[in-house]
């Protein structure tokens, strides 16, 4: 009686197959969007009037479900991690970083009533600023530390 031959475990079906491709792509979209959203990130970074860090708080996001690799990449960077890492940390949003927010945020609601635009599209305006503003308020300042 001679013994059956061993089963192979990879995946033999169309079914099996197509299922790891979805994933792979998934993970390629995830990469992609950090990788945008890194480099839109690092222009706010350089330039005063665009915020910078919710761009790589998104990014390293997006790389925690592609790349954990980029992922560490990003957190580890001396210039880009730290802000990333505060926020996870303690959703803290510095002074400096709050100031920025509401002077753009009191810039949209200018430009957008002196731009013309129709009552209603000025007070959704307000509205989405306002609930901005809130947020952005009562978040921490300054990361927790162990006498709070």
């Amino acid at each position: 009686m001679t013994p059956a031959p061993l089963r192979d475990s990879r995946p033999h079906s169309e079914a099996a197959a197509t299922k790891q491709a979805p994933r792979r792509s998934a993970r390629l979209l995830w990469i992609a969007a950090g990788v945008v959203l890194t480099g839109v990130g690092v222009v706010g970074v350089i330039l005063p009037v665009m915020p910078g860090t919710v761009f790589l708080i998104l990014a390293a996001a997006c790389f925690a479900r592609g790349s954990p690799r980029l992922e560490a990449l990003l957190l580890n960077h001396p210039k880009l991690g730290p802000s990333v890492i505060a926020w996870r940390r303690d959703g803290a949003i510095p002074v400096k970083a709050k100031a920025m927010a509401f002077a753009g945020m009191a810039l949209s609601i200018a430009l957008v009533s002196v731009s013309g635009a129709p009552p209603i599209a000025v007070w959704a305006t307000i509205a989405f600023v306002a609930a901005g503003a809130l947020y952005v308020g009562t978040r921490p300042s300054r990361p927790k530390t162990l006498e709070d």
